[in-house]
């Protein structure tokens, strides 16, 4: 369960299609006008994603090597064309807005490539789950661009207005040149925070190469032994005098 657990901290952290790979842009740039946007393409690439790695990991041994990308193809358009007819009889605004970005999730390089280089050479299990925090790391990120762009294209998130009438909407957010710009500073904030994460990790390992630990010695239960030296404790000096 553990390797179950990695994969999908693999896919929403790790490897986020979005904003670490940088995978399957076109959608990504084209329909985060609003955040119901997002969260739609993300879902519906999920269910692609988690049913198309479940049935290559199934039929892994069976598949030649020859028609390998021929055969994901027919799989992966199988479910896109199922997901496509449910959202056009179940959710038709959202449909409509999606557009024709639904049939070419056929052809987004996330699912081609989750296929290709893990779902055609692991089990089900893990394969599911690999497809589940991809999905759910390309929908976070659809989702996230989405926000910042209705926010400051229409003072609304989620169709709801949370800016005061008097906001005078940035409409360059809601066109193409503004999907770049919230793409760019998102990025560019994640790189931020990693980057700290990474110092403050640095520092870590540095006072534990010093003192044998991260933490305080009064603190530590092995006090007596540390770095590879033995130091006295209350005891020993109790014991010398």
């Amino acid at each position: 369960m553990s390797k179950c657990i990695e994969r999908i901290y693999n896919g929403v952290v790790k490897e986020n299609p979005t904003f670490v790979l940088m995978l399957g842009m076109c959608p990504t740039l084209a329909v985060t006008t609003s955040a119901v946007n997002g969260v739609g393409m993300g879902l519906s690439t999920t269910a692609v994603l988690v049913m198309s790695n479940m049935l290559i990991s199934m039929l892994r041994k069976i598949i030649p090597d020859s028609v390998r990308m021929p055969a994901f193809i027919v799989v992966v358009a199988s479910f896109v064309t199922i997901v496509d007819f449910l959202l056009e009889g179940f959710v038709p605004s959202l449909y409509d807005a999606l557009g024709l970005y639904i049939p070419l999730i056929v052809v987004n390089c996330i699912i081609l490539g989750r296929a290709e280089s893990y779902a055609s050479k692991n089990p089900v299990l893990p394969s599911i789950f690999d497809g589940i925090g991809m999905g759910l790391g390309f929908t976070i990120g659809l989702t996230c661009i989405g926000i910042v762009r209705e926010i400051l294209g229409a003072g609304k998130v989620f169709n709801m207005q949370i800016l005061p009438d008097s906001y005078e909407p940035l409409t360059i957010f809601i066109l193409a040149p503004g999907a770049f710009f919230v793409l760019a500073g998102l990025v560019a904030l994640q790189n931020k925070i990693k980057n700290k994460a990474a110092k403050r990790g640095e520092k870590r390992n540095e006072t534990a190469l010093h003192t044998g630990c991260g933490e305080g010695c009064t603190s530590c239960a092995n006090q007596s032994v540390c770095n590879g030296h033995i130091f006295p404790t209350g005891a020993d000096k109790e014991e010398k005098e």
